[in-house]
């Protein structure tokens, strides 16, 4: 009795015999092609470059739909705020390409300059007239009309300057008097001033840029446990002093009342925004769809933009910020590794701690895992001083990424590639006519 060929062939053969599908094979080659890229010394350049340009537009979208019933009830138009953010965005994008144009060993000769011009700026919010006060902060100054936050611009030189300090005592920093000498001009130029204007969220933020600077730097781990039991002891301290910061945290230690009379007080912010988190459910209302944002959520478009994500866009809309924000901090690290140039490495840390940090203590003030301390969110927030100067930052980090070892060959052999294409152009065009 003759055997089917089904029957002939032995499980192994028929094994070998079956052959992926083509789309199967597609996605591979598109995956090992996509890895080959990181091994290219520009990856961290355009890495950096896409993640910030993704999390600068889904802030401009998130802000037009958070802001627009506020703008149309104040202004008349419910495009009045994304306008602004969108022209600061153009702004930040110029200074972005203008500063990683900058050579990388340059930003160490701006150091002390920009220390300089950062304090000069801070303390023009105690001038009578000059310097406003928001919230119980006079962290802002408004001159000629226009409105600035000199706080911003304080961490751009905070980390240039502390970054210069430590590298120059790089040798001695286990000596607590070299250390001192290294932190205190800089510390006390930025995060001082800070401090005096009663600002404690960005202070905070600026003080855990310093300790991962000083982390980089190879700093003794015991002189760790001394500032920070210095730091928690002055933020304790302006906690206690300020009746507004003790219901804030109150309330985030022992919950807030029900009651409506007490929902209406600094209870109120916090959780109306964990409202709009519920409310979004897994898949969210929709874009646009969000009640909150009809004044019930104050700082709808700023510091708690992220509930109105997570109410509109839903779980995948709050996980692609989250993931993209972590990206940004792998090709931080990327950059810190392949760097040979302590400045650099430690500036990098700077900065990746700066957008990293206040991003997570932002998302922690939404989720009801921190109190309010009102920070923005890098890149979303609405706020066009906020906006400029994150942007400047990353183009630092830019500046840093062009010179990766490998990546100025790299950048010259694509610069070269583009001028002969642009000039044999003219002689195609010729020819045709």
């Amino acid at each position: 009795m003759a055997l089917s060929t089904a029957e002939r062939t032995g499980p192994g053969e028929r094994h070998r015999s079956w052959r992926r599908p083509a789309w199967l094979e597609a996605t591979g080659e598109w995956a090992r092609e996509r890895l080959r890229l990181l091994d290219s010394p520009l990856a961290t350049h355009h890495v950096l470059l896409a993640t910030t340009s993704l999390l600068v537009v889904i802030g401009l979208v998130m802000v037009l739909s958070s802001s627009s019933v506020e703008s149309l009830e104040d202004t008349g138009s419910q495009f009045t705020v994304f306008k602004s953010q969108a022209t600061f965005a153009v702004l930040g994008a110029v200074v972005l390409v203008a500063a990683s144009r900058v050579p990388a060993t340059a930003w160490r000769r701006l150091a002390l300059p920009a220390l300089l011009g950062a304090a000069l700026l801070q303390l023009l919010v105690f001038v009578p007239g000059i310097g406003r006060e928001v919230g119980g902060n006079r962290n802002w100054i408004r001159v000629a009309g226009l409105s600035a936050q000199p706080s911003e611009a304080a961490k751009v030189a905070l980390v240039l300057a502390c970054s210069l300090a430590l590298v120059r005592r790089r040798d001695r920093l286990h000596e607590p008097a070299q250390l001192l000498g290294a932190l205190l001009p800089s510390v006390a130029a930025t995060v001082g001033l800070v401090l005096l204007a009663h600002d404690l969220g960005t202070a905070l933020v600026m003080m855990f840029i310093v300790a991962a600077m000083l982390w980089t730097s190879g700093v003794p781990v015991k002189f760790f446990a001394l500032a920070g039991g210095a730091g928690a002891a002055v933020a304790t301290a302006l906690v206690v002093t300020s009746e507004n910061r003790m219901t804030r945290v109150h309330d985030w230690l022992f919950g807030s009342a029900t009651s409506g009379v007490e929902i209406q007080g600094a209870s109120w912010q916090p959780v109306q925004g964990q409202y709009a988190l519920a409310s979004g459910g897994w898949w969210g209302l929709g874009l646009g769809a969000s009640r909150e944002k009809w004044q019930w959520l104050p700082e709808a478009h700023n510091d708690f933009i992220f509930a109105i994500i997570g109410e509109e866009l839903g779980l995948p809309g709050t996980l692609v910020v989250l993931v993209l924000f972590a990206v940004l901090a792998l090709a931080a690290l990327r950059l810190v590794r392949r760097s040979a140039d302590l400045f650099t490495k430690i500036a990098v840390t700077g900065f990746a701690a700066w957008i990293l940090g206040q991003a997570c203590l932002n998302v922690g003030v939404v989720l009801g895992v921190l109190p309010v301390i009102g920070v923005p969110l890098p890149f979303i927030s609405a706020g066009g001083t906020a906006l400029v100067v994150t942007l400047l930052a990353v183009g630092i980090l830019l500046s840093f990424a062009r010179a990766e070892p490998g990546a100025p060959e790299a950048l010259k052999a694509r610069e070269s590639v583009v001028a002969r294409s642009l000039a044999v152009l003219p002689r195609r065009t010729r020819r045709s006519r």
